[in-house]
């Protein structure tokens, strides 16, 4: 992505910080808990590969290709399990804006892609309002959760089955993702 190299490496930081709390709650009991953390996990380490600073590392068009085929794949998988649960819509729009930079990427790879006199695109502004409008839902939603069984009270819950965390992790992507899109 385009921009200097300092927020960028926080970037990268933040993204794949989220990416590997995903792989751990790869290991929740909860059957869905996983699937969506495997989506996640796909998200964070891929935004935090395509956050690295131009600068440092400057991909070859192959290598934005590929990122559109992969996180394509994603869209798919998103759409195909968005049928059982309205979440996997979010991961659905998530993927589409990760094809989205990448396919701006491999059309004009370190140039910014907004075309005219530094306007913004309007699928990019789309992008951008959704991606706020996100992250300003989730974060009304930090309200700390507790379990609790019928009879014993509040229970011990594992870092795999944390739904506060799980939110935290959706909105450090949320915001990452605005980053990203501001770069374009």
């Amino acid at each position: 992505m385009h921009g200097p190299a300092s927020p960028g490496w926080l970037l990268v930081a933040l993204c794949a910080a989220t990416g590997a709390y995903c792989l751990l709650r790869m290991r929740s009991s909860v059957e869905e808990q996983r699937r969506a953390a495997g989506g996640e996990a796909l998200m964070g380490f891929g935004m935090a590969v395509m956050a690295v600073p131009a600068a440092v590392l400057a991909p070859p068009r192959w290598a934005w290709t590929a990122y559109l085929v992969v996180f394509a794949g994603a869209a798919v998988r998103a759409l195909w399990t968005a049928r059982r649960s309205t979440h996997h819509l979010h991961h659905l729009v998530g993927a589409f804006a990760m094809v989205y930079m990448a396919a701006a990427m491999t059309a004009s790879p370190g140039h910014h892609m907004h075309g005219g006199h530094g306007g913004l695109a309007p699928l990019t502004g789309v992008l951008l309002l959704y991606f706020a409008g996100y992250v300003l839902w989730s974060g009304v939603r930090l309200v700390p959760v507790t379990t609790v069984t019928a009879a014993a009270g509040p229970r011990t819950v594992g870092w795999g089955d944390r739904p506060e965390l799980a939110r935290v992790c959706r909105l450090s992507m949320a915001l990452a993702m605005v980053a990203m899109l501001l770069t374009l």
